[in-house]
């Protein structure tokens, strides 16, 4: 069975949120930490007029998951449900590939290490 990473950058208001969206989805685990970035829009807050011309760093949080490949799809459209309100700074959404998980205190490995 194949495994994937899901991360997820998103305001720092979101946490409870998602935290109960992925823990009904089956998630096992999580990491979160906070970070500093900005989109396209190089930290422009909505109700701002004028279009920053230089890069703004706004304080986000990235939480990374990792799950089963076929669990990719339902996670992912229950994350963006949750996350959604059309203004800037709903978040991004990462999925990558994982060739293996080792669970160092046992040596489990695969999905038996989540």
């Amino acid at each position: 069975m194949s495994l994937s990473k899901i991360e997820i950058v998103t305001g720092m208001s979101k946490l409870t949120g998602l935290k109960s969206v992925l823990s009904k989805a089956g998630v096992r685990g999580m990491t979160v930490m906070q970070v500093l970035g900005c989109g396209i829009e190089k930290g422009t807050k909505e109700y701002e007029v004028d279009e920053n011309y230089e890069m703004e760093l706004l304080p986000k949080q990235q939480i990374s998951i990792v799950v089963e490949t076929e669990k990719v799809k339902e996670i992912v459209e229950m994350v963006k449900q949750e996350l959604y309100t059309g203004h800037i700074g709903d978040g991004k959404i990462f999925v990558y590939e994982i060739s293996n998980v080792i669970r160092v205190r046992t040596g489990d490995e695969g999905i038996d290490a989540l």
